[in-house]
This record gives structure tokens, sequence and C-alpha cells, in this order.
């Protein structure tokens, strides 16, 4: 069983001003399996972030129907679906997210309080942060961080629910060009060592191409 599936969706948006609707993705099909990374590449416009979001049931489609191990997400209540993002799905944004006033760790453990119970977070919070090398700064707040060095929060802080998938936006898209590949560089270890699911929306060709398989987003359809 693949770990999330998609089929036959389709998106559309409407224009305000001319009151036309915009196709976007146009019955794309898609499988993915526990353990796989994959990037999604295409033009500005093309749909990438539509299809992330909707992989993480962040929206909805027109048609069609996301299967997230097996269950289907057509029609689930706003509560579940809820459930769902908090056990099972990690999101890392352009933009980091952090709140300014919460300090590294606050912001690392804020996701794990949708849980009512589960291991001792702060303790896997901490060996998160040590892992990425930010343990010394766990007392710190956002605006005494770097950027690289909040994006690399924000990725533990995707990570900190043991999810199954990780959708990541753009992730370096803010970042200069060291920082990016720093980063790119620890997503990869990150996935490689726990087996987690990745899949990664980006402009760059050769970030993309260093995932274990590349889909290419043409005229709202999956190219090649």
């Amino acid at each position: 069983m693949p770990l999330i599936e998609l089929k036959n969706i389709t998106k559309s948006y409407t224009e305000p001003e001319q009151q036309t609707s915009v196709p976007v993705l146009r019955g794309i099909s898609l499988s993915i399996e526990a353990g796989e990374s994959v990037a999604i590449v295409g033009p500005s416009g093309c749909g990438k972030s539509t299809l992330l979001n909707i992989l993480g049931s962040l929206d909805e489609p027109d048609e069609g129907d996301v299967l997230l191990e097996g269950e289907s997400l057509k029609g689930a209540s706003a509560q579940r679906l809820s459930e769902l993002r908090s056990q099972k799905i990690g999101f890392i944004f352009q933009l980091h997210h952090l709140l300014p006033q919460c300090t590294v760790l606050e912001n690392v453990l804020i996701p794990t309080l949708a849980l009512k119970n589960g291991p001792d977070r702060e303790a896997r919070a901490r060996e998160l942060l040590k892992i990425v090398g930010l343990d010394h700064r766990s007392n710190y707040r956002p605006a005494q961080l770097s950027g690289g060095e909040r994006q690399r929060v924000a990725v533990v802080r995707a990570l900190i629910n043991e999810p199954r998938l990780i959708l990541a936006d753009e992730p370096t898209g803010a970042l200069d060009e060291a920082n990016a590949a720093a980063l790119t560089d620890l997503l990869i270890d990150l996935q490689k060592k726990t087996g987690v699911t990745l899949v990664l929306v980006t402009h760059h060709r050769a970030q993309a191409e260093r995932m274990g398989r590349l889909l290419q987003i043409h005229e709202g359809r999956i190219a090649g």
C-alpha cells in the first residue's frame, strides 16, 4: 500500500475580476511509497504548491481523492483532517513561521500540544536540536538566530511528532546559496536516517535531482 496516493485530482481557481475558472491541476494521479524522497519541479504558477497543499490536506481538490495509508480523505471532517496532520504529516515552508515570543525549544514543541499523550517530547526536541547543531540555542528566540538556523528549527518542528510524511515547500527559497545547500544536505540526511517520506517542492533543478524521484508539473499534469 502506498503511503499516500492521489487519484485523478483536479483543482481550479476563480479569477475575481473576470469571473472565470482557471484550471491548475488536471487529473493528476500519483503514488508515493513510504521512505521515498520525491521532488516536484516546474515553473511558477504551474500548481506545485497547490499539489503539495492537497497532499497535506491543507486544500481540497475539486474532483478526485487523496488516500493516506489507505484512508480516503474525501469528505473527512475538519477534526479528522487536523488529527491526521498532527499525527502523520510535518510541514516546512519557505518562511519559517516561528513564533517570535517563544524560545527555540518552545517553537519546536508547539505541534505536540495537539497530542493527548506520547513519549517525552521535550527529550525528543532536545535530541533533534542536537542533531541539527542547535542544542546550544534552545533558549534563544528567533530574532537571535540566523536565517539558516531558523529554518533548521522549522525542520525540527516538522519532525517532532514523528510524522510519516514531510512536505517541504521551497524550504531554501529565502536562504543564500551556502545555507540553502546546508539545509538540503540536512533534509536528505534526516530523511535517510529516519526513513520518513519527503516530498520537496523546489525551483532548483540541482536540488531536485538529489531526491530519489523527480516529478515535473507542466500545464497542470505530471510530465514525462
